[in-house]
């Protein structure tokens, strides 16, 4: 935040974390989500997505970063924070990042239970 305030044109920041959720999935317990991703494909879809948001929606700055490997209960697990003149710019456009990296991003969550089994995670 601080390196944005000399960027006198900001007006709104909106900042996204997504943390991993203690869900009951089957009477398991969610410890944790293991992260894996095609890296080259998911940068590369993260960028599409990036330069898509900056041709929608009147946005000055972005910085997009999902977790990979193991994420436990509590911890973030993927950060958007975009920055506009005006805050709907700001709501919107994040809100757009966060549905298409679910949808298109090739980024995989494997749950963790507590029973140390696991299972590939559907996207909501």
């Amino acid at each position: 935040l601080e390196k944005h305030q000399s960027k006198t044109n900001i007006g709104a920041h909106h900042i996204f974390l997504g943390q991993v959720r203690n869900d009951l999935v089957k009477r398991k317990e969610v410890v944790a989500i293991e992260y894996s991703a095609y890296i080259e494909m998911a940068e590369k879809e993260i960028h599409r997505i990036r330069e898509e948001a900056f041709e929608k929606f009147d946005v000055i700055c972005m910085h997009i970063y999902h977790s990979l490997n193991v994420v436990k209960v509590g911890e973030v697990c993927l950060f958007v924070f975009v920055s506009s003149a005006h805050r709907d710019a700001s709501y919107k456009a994040s809100r757009f990042i966060v549905e298409e990296l679910k949808a298109k991003a090739p980024i995989f969550g494997k749950e963790i239970f507590n029973d140390e089994s696991h299972t590939w995670k559907v996207n909501k």
